[in-house]
């Protein structure tokens, strides 16, 4: 039997790649981490007993081990309980679906210590991606996306991977505020920004979503997965989320991997490819449907796509200060501190005032994220 260990277990991803082990049926998870919700944590501890549990937060994580007393689980705690859930020597495939730069270490140790990982923390790639692809080819391992649109970039690559790409077709749902212009949006709440069409997410991934950061954030993962420049990948508003992403051949040919919006799925591909097994998940009725629409993204409204293709053109450290300052710019208007046109404005503000580091290691772009984190926090509009 496999085992694995999932950063993040308490988060949206996390939760549905539990239950998508619950149907696989074959796998051991040895080690899992949560945050604050140790309520969640005990449930998950206590129904597959994993070895090691890790709480970030010191306080929390000796609260949740005297719960757990009556068990063989050891429960670790900060960084350095994360980084041995990512390392356990029997495990050999980490699922990281951590949000933000805490992912960013212990990914990467996780990496060196040879194992193989389900990736969806965003920022691994965007903040770090050349030296996260060099280390994973050093050290001869897999990083199996589990993004929906990543996942469908890689299945659609399958068998063609010596063929040149010509451009990538990263669709996007559009998020609640498709079609609106600047004016509809300059007082729209966090509510609304948090009701997605499609995708049941976390908080701060549906704010992104509502930006069109999170497509820019995506495009930066594609370049770095997939080995392609920005300008061979194009975003595509598909608002039914059916297709969920493609791929054009220098011949003109489009192989395209489809499916209802249902996470489990590309969840699972991770976890079991090159293999495919059955599964309970909804299936597309094309009778149903029957309509299938695309668009160009209208990068004026919703500038913080075209934020992310600028931080990825100048590269060097930028993209981790863009990742941070979005950070704290989601964290800002969903506590009703800034607007939600005011998200791509404070972004913009901290990347211009950053001076770019070309020559960087991973101490370098932790920096970067800090020194963004700091700057955006002290910016007020009013």
């Amino acid at each position: 039997m496999r085992e694995i260990s999932i950063l993040g277990s308490t988060g949206s991803i996390g939760t549905q790649t539990l239950e998508v082990i619950e149907n696989i049926g074959d796998i051991k998870v040895s080690g899992i981490s949560g945050n604050h919700n140790i309520d969640l944590l005990e449930k998950q501890a206590r129904k597959f007993q994993p070895r090691y549990v890790a709480v970030m937060d010191e306080n929390r994580g000796k609260i949740l081990q005297g719960r757990l007393r009556d068990t063989k689980i050891k429960v670790l705690s900060g960084m350095e309980g994360l980084i041995s859930v990512a390392t356990l020597d029997s495990v050999d495939t980490v699922v990281t679906s951590v949000v933000g730069n805490v992912g960013l270490k212990p990914t990467f140790d996780a990496i060196s210590a040879g194992k193989n990982i389900a990736l969806a923390n965003k920022e691994t790639l965007v903040s770090a991606g050349q030296l996260v692809m060099d280390l994973a080819k050093k050290k001869g391992i897999s990083i199996y996306p589990v993004d929906s649109e990543h996942s469908a970039i890689f299945q659609s690559l399958q068998g063609n991977e010596d063929n040149p790409i010509r451009r990538i077709l990263l669709t996007a749902s559009g998020g609640p505020f498709r079609g609106k212009k600047k004016d509809e949006l300059m007082h729209v709440s966090a509510a609304d920004a948090l009701k997605h069409p499609n995708w049941s997410m976390g908080r701060k991934i549906t704010i992104d979503s509502a930006t069109l950061m999170n497509k820019g954030l995506e495009v930066m993962e594609a370049k770095w997965l997939f080995d392609v420049s920005a300008n061979q990948i194009e975003v595509l508003v598909h608002p039914q989320s059916i297709m969920h992403s493609a791929v054009e051949y220098e011949d003109g040919a489009i192989i395209a991997q489809m499916g209802e919006p249902d996470m489990k799925v590309p969840i699972q591909y991770a976890l079991t490819y090159p293999k495919r097994k059955k599964s309970p998940f909804p299936k597309v009725d094309f009778t149903q449907r029957n309509t299938l629409t695309f668009e160009k993204p209208d990068m004026k409204t919703f500038r913080c796509l075209e934020l992310a293709y600028r931080a990825l053109e100048i590269g060097g450290t930028l993209p981790a200060v863009l990742n941070g300052a979005n950070e704290i710019a989601v964290d800002k208007f969903l506590n009703g501190k800034i607007s939600f046109l005011q998200i791509p404005e404070l972004i913009e503000l901290t990347m211009n005032a950053y001076t770019v580091k070309y020559d960087y290691t991973l101490e370098d772009l932790l920096e970067a994220d800090d020194w963004a984190k700091n700057f955006a926090t002290g910016v007020d509009f009013r």
